[in-house]
Protein backbone atom coordinates (compact mmCIF):
# COMPACT_ATOMS: atom_id res chain seq x y z
CA UNK A 1 0.00 0.00 0.00
CA UNK A 2 0.80 3.73 -0.92
CA UNK A 3 -0.59 5.37 1.85
CA UNK A 4 1.14 8.08 3.95
CA UNK A 5 2.04 6.45 7.55
CA UNK A 6 -0.55 6.70 10.06
CA UNK A 7 -0.52 9.17 12.87
CA UNK A 8 -0.05 7.70 16.56
CA UNK A 9 -3.54 9.55 16.94
CA UNK A 10 -4.98 7.71 14.30
CA UNK A 11 -3.25 4.40 15.44
CA UNK A 12 -4.92 4.66 18.85
CA UNK A 13 -7.88 5.40 17.85
CA UNK A 14 -8.05 2.41 15.54
CA UNK A 15 -6.57 0.49 18.15
CA UNK A 16 -9.51 1.13 19.83
CA UNK A 17 -11.92 0.24 17.84
CA UNK A 18 -10.37 -3.37 16.80
CA UNK A 19 -10.56 -3.94 20.94
CA UNK A 20 -14.38 -3.48 20.87
CA UNK A 21 -14.87 -5.14 17.40
CA UNK A 22 -13.06 -8.09 18.86
CA UNK A 23 -15.36 -8.04 22.29
CA UNK A 24 -17.90 -8.75 20.38
CA UNK A 25 -17.03 -11.44 19.00
CA UNK A 26 -15.38 -13.10 22.04
CA UNK A 27 -18.59 -12.36 24.11
CA UNK A 28 -21.64 -12.64 21.47
CA UNK A 29 -20.57 -16.79 20.75
CA UNK A 30 -21.25 -20.21 22.86
CA UNK A 31 -18.22 -21.70 24.50
CA UNK A 32 -19.50 -25.56 23.27
CA UNK A 33 -20.35 -24.91 19.53
CA UNK A 34 -17.91 -21.75 18.95
CA UNK A 35 -21.30 -20.12 16.92
CA UNK A 36 -21.31 -16.31 16.73
CA UNK A 37 -24.47 -14.89 17.19
CA UNK A 38 -25.60 -12.79 14.14
CA UNK A 39 -26.43 -9.32 16.26
CA UNK A 40 -26.45 -8.33 19.63
CA UNK A 41 -27.54 -4.86 21.50
CA UNK A 42 -24.66 -2.05 21.17
CA UNK A 43 -24.40 -2.16 24.83
CA UNK A 44 -23.19 -5.74 25.13
CA UNK A 45 -27.10 -7.18 26.12
CA UNK A 46 -29.15 -8.83 23.91
CA UNK A 47 -31.15 -7.55 20.80
CA UNK A 48 -34.48 -7.67 20.77
CA UNK A 49 -36.70 -9.48 18.09
CA UNK A 50 -38.09 -12.90 16.79
CA UNK A 51 -34.54 -14.22 16.17
CA UNK A 52 -33.43 -15.28 19.55
CA UNK A 53 -29.75 -17.38 19.33
CA UNK A 54 -29.66 -17.34 15.75
CA UNK A 55 -25.78 -17.41 14.64
CA UNK A 56 -24.25 -17.12 11.64
CA UNK A 57 -22.03 -19.01 9.92
CA UNK A 58 -20.32 -16.35 8.18
CA UNK A 59 -19.81 -14.05 11.59
CA UNK A 60 -18.20 -17.34 12.78
CA UNK A 61 -16.07 -17.07 10.11
CA UNK A 62 -14.99 -13.74 11.17
CA UNK A 63 -15.13 -14.60 14.84
CA UNK A 64 -12.30 -17.62 14.28
CA UNK A 65 -10.36 -14.95 12.49
CA UNK A 66 -11.26 -11.87 15.18
CA UNK A 67 -9.73 -14.83 17.79
CA UNK A 68 -6.77 -14.77 16.34
CA UNK A 69 -6.07 -10.86 16.24
CA UNK A 70 -7.87 -10.98 20.19
CA UNK A 71 -4.58 -13.41 20.89
CA UNK A 72 -2.06 -11.44 18.80
CA UNK A 73 -2.74 -7.97 20.44
CA UNK A 74 -2.79 -9.92 24.30
CA UNK A 75 -6.29 -8.98 24.81
CA UNK A 76 -6.73 -13.03 25.72
CA UNK A 77 -3.94 -15.15 26.08
CA UNK A 78 -3.16 -17.35 23.47
CA UNK A 79 -4.43 -20.45 25.01
CA UNK A 80 -7.92 -18.75 25.66
CA UNK A 81 -8.00 -18.07 21.61
CA UNK A 82 -6.58 -21.71 21.16
CA UNK A 83 -9.24 -23.22 23.30
CA UNK A 84 -12.38 -20.90 21.84
CA UNK A 85 -10.39 -22.11 17.84
CA UNK A 86 -10.46 -25.79 18.87
CA UNK A 87 -13.57 -25.92 19.96
CA UNK A 88 -14.96 -24.42 17.34
CA UNK A 89 -13.31 -26.88 15.08
CA UNK A 90 -14.67 -29.63 16.65
CA UNK A 91 -18.12 -28.34 16.53
CA UNK A 92 -18.07 -28.13 12.75
CA UNK A 93 -15.98 -31.14 12.25
CA UNK A 94 -17.94 -33.49 14.26
CA UNK A 95 -20.89 -32.05 15.08
CA UNK A 96 -22.48 -29.57 12.73
CA UNK A 97 -25.39 -30.16 10.08
CA UNK A 98 -24.22 -30.42 6.75
CA UNK A 99 -24.91 -30.83 3.22
CA UNK A 100 -21.96 -32.34 0.93
CA UNK A 101 -19.54 -30.23 3.39
CA UNK A 102 -21.84 -27.57 3.15
CA UNK A 103 -23.74 -25.85 6.03
CA UNK A 104 -26.28 -24.51 7.01
CA UNK A 105 -26.26 -20.24 6.55
CA UNK A 106 -28.37 -20.41 10.29
CA UNK A 107 -27.85 -21.98 13.23
CA UNK A 108 -29.12 -22.18 16.55
CA UNK A 109 -26.19 -20.74 18.64
CA UNK A 110 -26.55 -23.18 21.44
CA UNK A 111 -27.26 -26.48 19.77
CA UNK A 112 -25.68 -26.19 16.09
CA UNK A 113 -29.04 -26.96 15.26
CA UNK A 114 -30.56 -25.47 11.40
CA UNK A 115 -33.07 -22.60 11.82
CA UNK A 116 -35.02 -20.58 10.25
CA UNK A 117 -35.30 -23.37 7.35
CA UNK A 118 -32.21 -22.02 6.30
CA UNK A 119 -30.07 -23.66 3.08
CA UNK A 120 -26.75 -24.65 2.71
CA UNK A 121 -25.44 -21.02 1.77
CA UNK A 122 -22.37 -21.62 -0.43
CA UNK A 123 -20.70 -17.87 0.19
CA UNK A 124 -21.74 -18.01 3.55
CA UNK A 125 -19.66 -21.21 4.01
CA UNK A 126 -16.89 -20.01 1.79
CA UNK A 127 -16.62 -17.17 4.69
CA UNK A 128 -16.60 -19.71 7.31
CA UNK A 129 -13.83 -21.52 5.67
CA UNK A 130 -11.51 -18.11 5.37
CA UNK A 131 -11.92 -18.12 9.30
CA UNK A 132 -10.67 -22.45 9.66
CA UNK A 133 -8.11 -21.43 7.33
CA UNK A 134 -6.92 -18.21 8.86
CA UNK A 135 -6.56 -19.71 12.33
CA UNK A 136 -5.01 -22.72 11.18
CA UNK A 137 -2.14 -21.24 9.93
CA UNK A 138 -2.13 -19.16 13.07
CA UNK A 139 -2.05 -22.10 15.50
CA UNK A 140 0.21 -23.37 12.91
CA UNK A 141 2.40 -25.28 15.06
CA UNK A 142 -0.90 -26.83 17.42
CA UNK A 143 -1.45 -30.92 17.09
CA UNK A 144 -5.07 -30.68 16.70
CA UNK A 145 -6.26 -27.40 14.72
CA UNK A 146 -4.70 -27.50 11.47
CA UNK A 147 -5.73 -31.16 11.21
CA UNK A 148 -9.54 -30.48 12.43
CA UNK A 149 -9.24 -27.27 9.39
CA UNK A 150 -7.94 -29.62 6.76
CA UNK A 151 -10.62 -32.19 7.83
CA UNK A 152 -13.78 -29.35 7.40
CA UNK A 153 -11.83 -27.59 4.08
CA UNK A 154 -11.78 -31.36 2.52
CA UNK A 155 -15.12 -32.28 3.07
CA UNK A 156 -16.57 -29.53 0.93
CA UNK A 157 -17.64 -30.86 -1.91
CA UNK A 158 -17.36 -27.67 -4.61
CA UNK A 159 -18.29 -29.36 -7.71
CA UNK A 160 -21.56 -30.68 -5.76
CA UNK A 161 -22.52 -26.91 -5.75
CA UNK A 162 -22.29 -26.49 -9.33
CA UNK A 163 -25.32 -28.48 -9.75
CA UNK A 164 -24.85 -29.48 -13.15
CA UNK A 165 -23.01 -26.22 -14.79
CA UNK A 166 -19.38 -26.55 -16.03
CA UNK A 167 -17.91 -23.60 -14.22
CA UNK A 168 -20.70 -21.55 -12.07
CA UNK A 169 -21.30 -22.32 -8.52
CA UNK A 170 -25.14 -22.33 -7.07
CA UNK A 171 -25.88 -19.97 -4.28
CA UNK A 172 -26.75 -22.59 -1.98
CA UNK A 173 -29.42 -25.92 -1.35
CA UNK A 174 -32.24 -25.89 0.06
CA UNK A 175 -33.34 -28.97 1.83
CA UNK A 176 -36.51 -30.72 0.28
CA UNK A 177 -36.29 -28.75 -2.54
CA UNK A 178 -32.46 -28.72 -3.92
CA UNK A 179 -30.63 -26.04 -5.20
CA UNK A 180 -31.45 -22.15 -5.35
CA UNK A 181 -31.83 -20.57 -8.58
CA UNK A 182 -29.62 -18.05 -8.27
CA UNK A 183 -25.82 -18.61 -9.08
CA UNK A 184 -22.76 -16.65 -8.36
CA UNK A 185 -22.37 -15.68 -12.34
CA UNK A 186 -21.79 -11.72 -11.58
CA UNK A 187 -19.07 -10.07 -9.86
CA UNK A 188 -20.05 -9.69 -5.85
CA UNK A 189 -18.74 -11.01 -2.79
CA UNK A 190 -17.92 -14.08 -3.85
CA UNK A 191 -14.34 -14.08 -4.92
CA UNK A 192 -13.08 -16.12 -2.03
CA UNK A 193 -15.78 -18.81 -2.47
CA UNK A 194 -14.08 -19.38 -6.33
CA UNK A 195 -10.85 -18.97 -5.15
CA UNK A 196 -11.46 -21.81 -1.98
CA UNK A 197 -13.00 -23.70 -4.45
CA UNK A 198 -10.56 -24.04 -7.35
CA UNK A 199 -7.96 -24.67 -4.38
CA UNK A 200 -9.77 -27.39 -3.08
CA UNK A 201 -7.15 -30.20 -2.30
CA UNK A 202 -10.08 -32.52 -2.36
CA UNK A 203 -12.79 -31.23 -4.63
CA UNK A 204 -11.44 -28.90 -6.92
CA UNK A 205 -13.31 -26.92 -9.73
CA UNK A 206 -12.03 -25.80 -12.88
CA UNK A 207 -9.62 -22.56 -12.87
CA UNK A 208 -11.82 -21.22 -15.66
CA UNK A 209 -14.81 -20.62 -13.47
CA UNK A 210 -12.96 -17.91 -12.43
CA UNK A 211 -13.51 -16.20 -15.60
CA UNK A 212 -17.29 -17.59 -16.39
CA UNK A 213 -18.86 -14.54 -14.14
CA UNK A 214 -19.67 -11.32 -15.72
CA UNK A 215 -18.16 -8.38 -14.83
CA UNK A 216 -20.02 -5.38 -15.14
CA UNK A 217 -18.28 -2.22 -15.59
CA UNK A 218 -19.62 1.08 -13.78
CA UNK A 219 -18.90 4.62 -13.93
CA UNK A 220 -19.56 7.13 -11.58
CA UNK A 221 -17.96 10.52 -11.54
CA UNK A 222 -13.92 9.72 -12.16
CA UNK A 223 -14.20 6.16 -10.98
CA UNK A 224 -14.83 2.94 -13.18
CA UNK A 225 -14.77 -0.10 -11.55
CA UNK A 226 -16.68 -3.67 -11.70
CA UNK A 227 -19.45 -4.20 -9.76
CA UNK A 228 -22.54 -6.38 -9.05
CA UNK A 229 -23.46 -4.19 -5.40
CA UNK A 230 -23.17 -2.61 -2.49
CA UNK A 231 -19.71 -2.17 -1.37
CA UNK A 232 -19.61 -4.92 1.14
CA UNK A 233 -19.61 -7.20 -1.96
CA UNK A 234 -16.06 -4.97 -2.77
CA UNK A 235 -14.51 -5.78 0.84
CA UNK A 236 -15.73 -8.86 2.12
CA UNK A 237 -13.14 -11.33 0.25
CA UNK A 238 -10.38 -8.94 0.43
CA UNK A 239 -10.67 -9.43 4.00
CA UNK A 240 -8.53 -12.53 3.56
CA UNK A 241 -7.22 -12.48 0.21
CA UNK A 242 -4.26 -10.15 -0.19
CA UNK A 243 -4.78 -9.06 -4.28
CA UNK A 244 -2.61 -5.92 -3.87
CA UNK A 245 -0.56 -5.33 -7.04
CA UNK A 246 -1.87 -8.65 -8.93
CA UNK A 247 -3.84 -8.81 -12.10
CA UNK A 248 -5.30 -11.80 -13.45
CA UNK A 249 -5.47 -12.99 -16.98
CA UNK A 250 -8.14 -10.50 -17.42
CA UNK A 251 -5.76 -7.56 -16.34
CA UNK A 252 -8.29 -7.27 -13.20
CA UNK A 253 -6.50 -5.45 -10.50
CA UNK A 254 -9.13 -6.13 -7.79
CA UNK A 255 -7.46 -4.57 -5.09
CA UNK A 256 -7.73 -1.12 -7.06
CA UNK A 257 -10.92 -2.25 -7.99
CA UNK A 258 -12.35 -1.62 -4.21
CA UNK A 259 -10.37 1.10 -4.31
CA UNK A 260 -12.34 2.83 -7.11
CA UNK A 261 -15.59 1.26 -5.48
CA UNK A 262 -14.96 2.85 -2.18
CA UNK A 263 -14.08 6.19 -3.77
CA UNK A 264 -16.99 6.26 -6.16
CA UNK A 265 -19.28 5.44 -2.77
CA UNK A 266 -17.95 8.55 -1.11
CA UNK A 267 -18.05 10.83 -4.12
CA UNK A 268 -21.82 9.60 -4.35
CA UNK A 269 -22.78 10.39 -0.83
CA UNK A 270 -21.67 13.93 -0.71
CA UNK A 271 -23.20 14.39 -3.89
CA UNK A 272 -26.16 14.24 -2.01
CA UNK A 273 -25.43 16.70 0.98
CA UNK A 274 -27.64 18.97 -0.98
CA UNK A 275 -30.88 16.78 -0.62
CA UNK A 276 -29.08 15.23 2.85
CA UNK A 277 -27.53 18.10 4.00
CA UNK A 278 -27.95 16.48 7.78
CA UNK A 279 -26.20 13.27 6.81
CA UNK A 280 -23.57 13.91 4.29
CA UNK A 281 -20.60 16.11 4.68
CA UNK A 282 -17.91 17.13 4.70
CA UNK A 283 -16.15 13.90 5.75
CA UNK A 284 -18.92 11.38 6.35
CA UNK A 285 -19.81 9.23 4.22
CA UNK A 286 -21.18 5.27 3.79
CA UNK A 287 -23.22 3.42 2.51
CA UNK A 288 -23.96 -0.47 2.29
CA UNK A 289 -26.11 -2.66 3.21
CA UNK A 290 -27.09 -2.37 6.58
CA UNK A 291 -30.39 -1.68 9.01
CA UNK A 292 -32.39 1.62 8.01
CA UNK A 293 -35.21 3.00 9.78
CA UNK A 294 -37.50 0.66 8.14
CA UNK A 295 -35.77 -2.78 9.28
CA UNK A 296 -32.46 -4.47 6.66
CA UNK A 297 -31.77 -2.34 3.97
CA UNK A 298 -29.40 -2.68 0.19
CA UNK A 299 -27.82 1.07 -0.12
CA UNK A 300 -26.05 1.31 -2.90
CA UNK A 301 -24.86 4.09 -5.64
CA UNK A 302 -26.08 1.45 -8.24
CA UNK A 303 -29.68 2.40 -9.07
CA UNK A 304 -30.79 -1.55 -8.60
CA UNK A 305 -31.03 -0.93 -4.98
CA UNK A 306 -32.77 0.72 -2.10
CA UNK A 307 -33.30 4.54 -2.74
CA UNK A 308 -30.68 6.27 -0.10
CA UNK A 309 -32.66 7.83 2.51
CA UNK A 310 -29.84 8.84 4.76
CA UNK A 311 -29.03 6.22 6.48
CA UNK A 312 -25.06 6.40 7.27
CA UNK A 313 -23.28 2.79 7.66
CA UNK A 314 -19.86 3.06 9.49
CA UNK A 315 -19.05 -0.51 8.25
CA UNK A 316 -19.41 1.41 4.85
CA UNK A 317 -15.81 3.34 5.43
CA UNK A 318 -14.68 0.98 8.08
CA UNK A 319 -14.64 -2.04 5.62
CA UNK A 320 -12.39 0.05 3.59
CA UNK A 321 -10.26 1.16 6.33
CA UNK A 322 -7.69 -1.79 4.23
CA UNK A 323 -8.31 0.31 0.54
CA UNK A 324 -8.71 4.12 1.48
CA UNK A 325 -7.63 5.10 5.16
CA UNK A 326 -7.05 8.86 3.93
CA UNK A 327 -10.83 9.01 3.59
CA UNK A 328 -12.01 5.75 5.53
CA UNK A 329 -10.37 7.09 9.25
CA UNK A 330 -11.50 10.56 8.80
CA UNK A 331 -15.21 9.77 8.20
CA UNK A 332 -15.14 7.28 10.90
CA UNK A 333 -13.23 9.69 13.64
CA UNK A 334 -15.90 12.80 12.20
CA UNK A 335 -18.84 10.21 13.19
CA UNK A 336 -17.64 9.69 16.36
CA UNK A 337 -16.82 12.80 16.98
CA UNK A 338 -20.68 14.39 16.11
CA UNK A 339 -22.53 11.59 17.84
CA UNK A 340 -20.27 10.50 20.43
CA UNK A 341 -21.90 7.38 22.83
CA UNK A 342 -24.89 7.59 20.49
CA UNK A 343 -23.35 5.44 17.80
CA UNK A 344 -19.95 3.72 19.49
CA UNK A 345 -20.20 2.11 22.51
CA UNK A 346 -18.77 -1.45 23.88
CA UNK A 347 -18.33 -3.30 20.32
CA UNK A 348 -17.43 0.02 18.52
CA UNK A 349 -20.22 1.44 16.26
CA UNK A 350 -23.71 0.86 15.69
CA UNK A 351 -24.77 -0.99 12.04
CA UNK A 352 -26.66 2.71 11.03
CA UNK A 353 -27.93 5.82 12.12
CA UNK A 354 -29.79 8.24 10.32
CA UNK A 355 -29.49 12.27 11.13
CA UNK A 356 -32.20 12.93 8.40
CA UNK A 357 -34.69 11.21 10.39
CA UNK A 358 -33.30 11.36 14.01
CA UNK A 359 -32.98 7.70 14.03
CA UNK A 360 -30.08 5.55 15.43
CA UNK A 361 -29.88 1.54 15.87
CA UNK A 362 -30.07 -0.15 18.91
CA UNK A 363 -27.75 -3.20 17.25
CA UNK A 364 -24.79 -3.94 16.15
CA UNK A 365 -24.35 -7.33 13.28
CA UNK A 366 -21.63 -9.64 13.56
CA UNK A 367 -20.76 -9.61 9.74
CA UNK A 368 -20.36 -6.12 9.86
CA UNK A 369 -18.07 -5.47 13.34
CA UNK A 370 -16.42 -8.11 11.59
CA UNK A 371 -15.45 -6.48 8.20
CA UNK A 372 -14.62 -3.60 10.16
CA UNK A 373 -11.84 -5.24 12.30
CA UNK A 374 -10.00 -7.21 9.41
CA UNK A 375 -10.07 -4.61 7.64
CA UNK A 376 -8.59 -2.66 10.30
CA UNK A 377 -5.88 -5.00 11.26
CA UNK A 378 -5.27 -5.19 7.77
CA UNK A 379 -4.15 -1.83 7.72
CA UNK A 380 -2.13 -1.33 10.38
CA UNK A 381 -0.31 -5.15 10.36
CA UNK A 382 -1.70 -7.23 7.46
CA UNK A 383 -1.88 -9.96 9.63
CA UNK A 384 -4.97 -11.60 8.24
CA UNK A 385 -3.82 -11.62 4.86
CA UNK A 386 -0.42 -12.95 5.47
CA UNK A 387 -2.21 -15.85 7.69
CA UNK A 388 -4.27 -17.22 4.98
CA UNK A 389 -2.67 -16.50 2.07
CA UNK A 390 0.05 -18.70 3.71
CA UNK A 391 -2.05 -21.86 2.90
CA UNK A 392 -0.57 -23.74 0.22
CA UNK A 393 -4.30 -24.36 -1.27
CA UNK A 394 -4.96 -20.44 -1.80
CA UNK A 395 -1.55 -19.78 -3.11
CA UNK A 396 -1.97 -22.81 -5.68
CA UNK A 397 -5.45 -21.66 -7.03
CA UNK A 398 -3.85 -17.73 -7.43
CA UNK A 399 -1.62 -19.59 -9.46
CA UNK A 400 -4.05 -21.66 -11.18
CA UNK A 401 -6.58 -19.00 -11.97
CA UNK A 402 -3.40 -16.99 -13.53
CA UNK A 403 -2.69 -14.14 -11.10
CA UNK A 404 0.38 -12.06 -11.41
CA UNK A 405 3.49 -13.07 -9.04
CA UNK A 406 3.54 -11.10 -6.09
CA UNK A 407 5.72 -8.32 -5.79
CA UNK A 408 9.01 -9.57 -3.79
CA UNK A 409 9.53 -8.32 -1.28
CA UNK A 410 5.50 -6.98 -0.48
CA UNK A 411 5.86 -3.38 0.93
CA UNK A 412 6.67 -3.79 4.79
CA UNK A 413 3.62 -3.16 6.86
CA UNK A 414 3.64 -0.59 9.75
CA UNK A 415 4.83 -1.97 13.04
CA UNK A 416 1.98 -2.25 15.56
CA UNK A 417 2.57 -0.36 18.89
CA UNK A 418 0.84 -1.87 22.02
CA UNK A 419 -2.60 -1.18 22.51
CA UNK A 420 -4.30 1.12 24.73
CA UNK A 421 -7.27 -0.90 27.06
CA UNK A 422 -9.37 1.69 26.57
CA UNK A 423 -12.01 -1.26 26.46
CA UNK A 424 -11.97 -2.95 30.31
CA UNK A 425 -10.00 -6.36 30.13
CA UNK A 426 -11.23 -9.47 30.99
CA UNK A 427 -8.88 -12.12 32.57
CA UNK A 428 -12.12 -14.14 33.99
CA UNK A 429 -14.25 -16.02 30.84
CA UNK A 430 -17.07 -13.83 29.70
CA UNK A 431 -20.40 -15.60 30.93
CA UNK A 432 -21.86 -17.37 28.34
CA UNK A 433 -23.31 -15.36 25.32
CA UNK A 434 -27.01 -15.56 24.82
CA UNK A 435 -27.70 -12.17 22.36
CA UNK A 436 -30.26 -12.35 20.06
CA UNK A 437 -29.31 -12.90 15.89
CA UNK A 438 -29.99 -10.82 13.48
CA UNK A 439 -32.77 -10.60 10.69
CA UNK A 440 -30.47 -10.74 7.70
CA UNK A 441 -31.06 -13.62 5.15
CA UNK A 442 -28.79 -15.07 2.30
CA UNK A 443 -30.13 -14.61 -1.61
CA UNK A 444 -33.82 -14.36 -2.25
CA UNK A 445 -35.01 -15.62 1.57
CA UNK A 446 -36.85 -13.99 3.97
CA UNK A 447 -37.63 -14.52 7.54
CA UNK A 448 -41.66 -14.12 8.07
CA UNK A 449 -41.86 -10.37 8.61
CA UNK A 450 -38.62 -9.48 7.50
CA UNK A 451 -37.11 -7.99 4.95
CA UNK A 452 -34.51 -10.22 2.80
CA UNK A 453 -31.12 -8.78 2.69
CA UNK A 454 -28.01 -8.95 0.66
CA UNK A 455 -26.34 -11.88 -1.02
CA UNK A 456 -24.67 -13.68 1.81
CA UNK A 457 -25.62 -11.44 4.38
Amino acid sequence: MNAAPLSQSDREFLEDLEHRAFLYFWEQSDHGTGLVLDRASGDGGRAKGPSRDIASIAATGFGLTAICIGAEHGWITREEARQRVLSTLQFFATRAQDEHGWFYHWMDVGSGDRRWDSETSSVDTGFLLAGVLAAAHYFSSDTEIPKLAREIYDRVDFPWMLNGDPLVLSHGWERGKGFLKSKWDTYAEMTLLYLLAIGSPSHPISPESWYAWQRPLYTYGTYSFISGGPLFTHQYSHAWIDFRNRRDRGFVDFFLNSVNATRANRTYCLNLKTSLPATFGPDIWGITASDGPKGYRIYSEIKAFEPVDGTVAPCAAAGSLMFTPDISIPALRAMQNQYREHIYGRYGFIDAYNPTLQWFDNDVVGIDVGISLLSAENLLTGNVWRWFMANEPVSRAMDLIGFSAPPAPQPAAPEPVTPRRSVPRRRTPPKRASALAAKTQSPGRKVPGETAPASGR
